[in-house]
C-alpha cells in the first residue's frame, strides 16, 4: 500500500491511517472528511501505461497499486468496473460537438456506480476484522454493499428511507442485509446510522464520511483516461448528491496527472436536482476561501441524488472549482424525458439519477455552452431497472389489443410503421 498520509480537506492537518478512521476530528464530519494521499514515486515503480497495457484484469483492480488496500487477499471475484466507454456520432452531431461518450456504470454487480466504492469499504473491513458493516443510502450504496459483502462473513445493516425504491430494497432483503426502512429524509438516516455504527463499533461505509470511498469512486476516471488512450477529455458530466462521486472523478484525474499519464484534468461538470441543489449553491457562494454550507430540505423524483445535507460537499465544491467546471441544475421533468430521450439514441436505460446527467447535458447543448470541438464523457451511474416506476411516468403505455391480426393491423397502419416510418418514436 502506498498511502503516505490522510489530509483534512479544509484544514489540511495530516494524519497516520492507523491514527483516525474516519474524519478529522478537529473541523467534524462534514467539513473535516479526509483526503488519502500516496506517494506517487513509489506507485510509479509499479505502475506504467506500459504494464497497464500487459494488464489482464479487465476491472478495479487493474489500478491496485493507486488503490489503499494492503494486499490482495480480500479481493473477490465479482467484476467491478472498466465498464464500457460508448462512442455516439450522430448524437454528437446533434449536439454539436467533436465527439459524445457514455460512460455506462449500470452493468456492475448491482447495476451502479456505488459497487465501485463498497468494494474497498467491504476489504477495509475486513482488514480491520470487524464483523459487522453498515451504511446510510437511498439505495445504491446500499445494495451494492449488501452484495458486495454477501460473498464474506460480514453482516451487513442497512438504514435508508421508507421511501426508497421498491427494486433497490428488495436487493437489499435478496443479498441478505438486516434493513431499517426509516420514517423519515436520506438524511435522517444517515444521521441515525452514524449514531448506531459508533454505539456498535460497527464499520460505516456511509458517503463521505468514510476516506477510501472516493479512491472506489476514483477508478470511473482512471478507465476513461486509459479507454481513450491518454487523451482526457474536455467536459465530464456527471449527477451529484453527496458529491462522493464527482469528487472521485477529480481525484482519479489528479493521481493520473501527478503520475503524468495525462497533461490536465478536464472540465468537471456537475449535475444537481433543482429540488436538491445545495453543493452548487455552495459552488456559486465559493471565493477560494471557507465553503458556506446551506442545507435544504430535498425533494426530487432522482431519489439517488435526494441529498439535502450533502456530507462531501467541502471535497466536490474545492474539487469542481480546481478541475474549472461548475454546476447546472435540471427540473424533475428534465430527468423524466432524459430517461426515454438517452434509451432512444443510444439503447442505454439510466435511473432518474443517472439520467440527470444526460439531462444536464442536453441542457448545456439547448443554452449553447458546448463547443464544437468539445470531447463530452457523461457518466451514467445506475441502471434503469432500480426504479422502473419513475421510468413509466416517462413512456407510454402499450397498445393493448385482442389476440387477431385484424386490430394489431389497426395500431400499425395508425402509427405507420408498416412503411418503416418509426411515428412518435
Amino acid at each position: 500500500m502506498f498511502v503516505r498520509d490522510l489530509s483534512c480537506i479544509s484544514c489540511q492537518a495530516s494524519y497516520r491511517p492507523d491514527e483516525v478512521e474516519y474524519t478529522c476530528p478537529k473541523c467534524g464530519p462534514r467539513r473535516g472528511t479526509l483526503e488519502v494521499r500516496y506517494d506517487y514515486e513509489k506507485i510509479a515503480e509499479n505502475l506504467s501505461k506500459e504494464s497497464l497495457a500487459q494488464e489482464r484484469a479487465c476491472s478495479i483492480w487493474r489500478y491496485l497499486p493507486l488503490l489503499p488496500l494492503e494486499s490482495r487477499h480480500y479481493i473477490q471475484p465479482l467484476k467491478i468496473g472498466y465498464t464500457p466507454l460508448y462512442r455516439f456520432e450522430r448524437l454528437a452531431g446533434e449536439y454539436g460537438v467533436r465527439e459524445l461518450y457514455i460512460k455506462d456504470d449500470g452493468g456492475n454487480p448491482t447495476a451502479s456506480y456505488k459497487d465501485r466504492a463498497s468494494a474497498l469499504a467491504v476489504i477495509k473491513a475486513q482488514e480491520k476484522h470487524r464483523k459487522v458493516i453498515t451504511c446510510a443510502s437511498t439505495g445504491n450504496a446500499a445494495s451494492s454493499l449488501a452484495g458486495l459483502a454477501a460473498n464474506t462473513e460480514l453482516k451487513t445493516v442497512i438504514f435508508l428511507p421508507q421511501s426508497a425504491p421498491e427494486a433497490k430494497i428488495t436487493q437489499l432483503l435478496v443479498y441478505g442485509a438486516q434493513v431499517f426502512a426509516v420514517e423519515g429524509s436520506y438524511d435522517q438516516a444517515y444521521d441515525l446510522c452514524s449514531q448506531v455504527a459508533a454505539q456498535y463499533g460497527w464499520y460505516n461505509r456511509s458517503a463521505a464520511l468514510n476516506p477510501y470511498l472516493v479512491e472506489g469512486k476514483k477508478t470511473g476516471a482512471l478507465e476513461i483516461a486509459e479507454q481513450l488512450g491518454w487523451e482526457i477529455p474536455d467536459k465530464v458530466i456527471v449527477a451529484v448528491g453527496d458529491g462522493s462521486v464527482i469528487s472521485g472523478i477529480y481525484k482519479g484525474f489528479y493521481d493520473l496527472l501527478q503520475l503524468g499519464f495525462i497533461e490536465a484534468i478536464p472540465q468537471i461538470i456537475g449535475v444537481q436536482a433543482q429540488g436538491a441543489g445545495p453543493i452548487k449553491r455552495a459552488f456559486e457562494r465559493y471565493d477560494g476561501n471557507k465553503v458556506v454550507i446551506e442545507d435544504q430540505q430535498a425533494s426530487t423524483v432522482a431519489d439517488s441524488i435526494s441529498v439535502g445535507m450533502p456530507r462531501d460537499i467541502v471535497k466536490a465544491v474545492k474539487y469542481v472549482s480546481a478541475a474549472q467546471g461548475f454546476f447546472i441544475a435540471v427540473s424533475d421533468e428534465q430527468i423524466l424525458a432524459a430517461i426515454p430521450a438517452l434509451a432512444h439514441s443510444t439503447g442505454v436505460f439510466a435511473e432518474p439519477a443517472a439520467a440527470a446527467a444526460y439531462a444536464g447535458f442536453c441542457s448545456l447543448g439547448e443554452q449553447g455552452r458546448l463547443d464544437r470541438q468539445d470531447r463530452v464523457v457523461v457518466m451514467i451511474t445506475g441502471n434503469g431497472l432500480k426504479d422502473v416506476s419513475a421510468a413509466r411516468r416517462a413512456t407510454g403505455e402499450p397498445h393493448l389489443v385482442g389476440a387477431n391480426m385484424d386490430e394489431v393491423d389497426r395500431i400499425v397502419d395508425q402509427l405507420g410503421i408498416a412503411t418503416g416510418d418509426l411515428g412518435g418514436r
